[in-house]
């Protein structure tokens, strides 16, 4: 299990990093949207605003830190409510829906470090008595 958790945290921490990356750094030109689409307006909304790029930046973080056991859960904390949003946004604004596999992939991976992890997680809820 313990090496299942380190490959399933690498893998979800290089999807975090290499989409923060790309972005940052521009490695991959964004394509144009059709005007008056809810993509379209969100965006313009997002990118010029600078807000995107803070989006971007908490990605990178937390994709370095899923990515080593040690800082796991820090990681997990600083994606969820990322990972939250991709599926709001892929549900709501793009409108195709949640169940690609792309997405179930990655929901797949952090659910499965919860589930690890589930004992730290718990203690947030229930806090251990003394």
């Amino acid at each position: 299990m313990k090496i299942a958790a380190i490959i399933a945290g690498a893998l979800l921490g290089l999807l975090f990093i290499m989409s923060a990356v790309t972005f940052l750094f521009k490695l991959v030109n964004i394509p144009e949207l059709p005007e008056g689409t809810p993509m379209a307006s969100f965006m313009a909304a997002f990118v010029p605003t600078g807000y995107m790029t803070f989006v971007k930046v908490i990605e990178l973080l937390g994709g370095i830190f899923v990515a080593i056991p040690r800082t796991r859960n820090l990681g997990l904390l600083c994606l969820g409510p990322i990972l939250v949003n991709i599926f709001v946004f892929h549900h709501l604004v793009a409108g195709d829906g949640v169940l690609q596999p792309m997405l179930l992939g990655i929901a797949a991976l952090a659910l499965f470090l919860l589930w690890v992890e589930r004992k730290v997680w718990l203690g947030l809820i229930w806090p251990a008595r003394s």
